[in-house]
């Protein structure tokens, strides 16, 4: 059993990711039963740098590039002895569940479809005592100072939004873009003290052009937007950059919301990731017990991911489609030559 085997498997199955039903399709090859499929997921160790060293000639990095960290649980609710799976909340299922957690740096050059993840971390506090705040900055550290990003604006949402985190990326010289829960405070001024979000008094043009506020223990001042959707929900967004560059050479001009509504809209690039990993590869199927099996499951998934993304960009289709593509032609060769033809009596 090899890797390149594995990861073909990962790409050409349809929802069964099981070691059983990949042996089973090996066309009895010599050494593919399933305990070599499992001794394969358990003694291999594939990572996150593997797929560094593929995508790092693919990304279009730039000063105007982003980079975008979000976490998502593989779901495994109905896993009672697999290791690594530990109840956590889970923001698709609105709530908590037992899963695997995996914390995803993504690169992207803001365009539609022109994002790669360039590392991931599985979250497991146990063994290594880090949390996802933890991978969060070690991520981060390592894309500036091991390879050499480029990108200038880092992407990511409240939970990310502690002091820590925001006085890091402050320190690097990088730009965030992110939201606020609710019940933060912040302050307007040192005369006035903390005061609840939602306290705040928007003018028009302080909706546009947002408010300068500091947040308990955080050194620098931020700028604060409150956005506003169609359906009346409220998005309190905040970041440290004071204008947006120009394509041309005019002057920068001062940020506005529409310019942070922008930005943040990249962010949900890491989200299409999360479920094209999830739908396409299946990171969260793997029922191996043994961690490393799971690691090494979910790194090969990643991979796999990789192999349909080149695809799509060939054909310049979607992950979905370019990865439909043998299972349109196997229907359209079943149509003119039945393995079972109707039974017509």
């Amino acid at each position: 059993m090899t890797r390149q085997q594995y990861i073909e498997y990962l790409i050409a199955t349809n929802g069964n990711y099981t070691c059983s039903n990949l042996s089973e399709h090996l066309d009895g090859r010599r050494g593919t039963s399933h305990d070599a499929v499992s001794d394969f997921l358990r003694r291999e160790k594939v990572t996150a740098r593997g797929l560094w060293d593929l995508v790092a000639p693919l990304i279009d990095d730039s000063e105007d590039a982003y980079l975008i960290l979000d976490d998502s649980v593989q779901n495994k609710q109905y896993s009672k002895h697999i290791e690594l799976v530990k109840l956590q909340y889970s923001g698709a299922e609105h709530g908590l569940v037992r899963g695997i957690d995996i914390v995803n740096l993504l690169h992207t050059n803001g365009a539609d479809g022109n994002y790669y993840p360039i590392d991931f971390r599985i979250f497991d506090n146990e063994s290594d005592g880090k949390s996802k705040h933890d991978h969060f900055r070690e991520m981060l550290i390592r894309a500036v100072s091991d390879k050499r990003i480029k990108a200038k604006t880092v992407l990511f949402d409240s939970w990310y939004a502690s002091v820590d985190n925001l006085k890091m990326i402050h320190r690097m010289g990088l730009f965030f873009v992110t939201s606020l829960k609710s019940n933060r405070c912040v302050s307007l001024s040192k005369e006035g003290g903390y005061i609840h979000l939602q306290e705040i008094v928007w003018s028009d043009d302080l909706l546009k052009n947002g408010i300068s506020i500091k947040l308990k223990e955080l050194p620098f001042r931020v700028r604060l937007f409150k956005v506003v959707a169609e359906n009346g929900d409220i998005e309190w967004m905040i970041t440290n950059k004071e204008s947006k560059t120009s394509s041309n050479d005019d002057p920068p001009s001062p940020i506005t919301a529409h310019d942070v509504q922008n930005e943040s809209a990249v962010r949900w690039q890491i989200e299409q990731m999360h479920r094209e990993l999830k739908q396409l590869v299946g990171t969260e199927k793997c029922q191996c017990r043994k961690a490393r099996s799971q690691r090494n499951h979910i790194a090969c998934c990643y991979l796999a991911w990789l192999a349909i993304k080149i695809e799509a960009i060939k054909k310049s289709v979607t992950l979905y489609q370019a990865q439909a593509v043998p299972f349109r032609e196997f229907l359209k060769q079943q149509l003119r030559l039945p393995a079972i033809p109707a039974y017509a009596g």
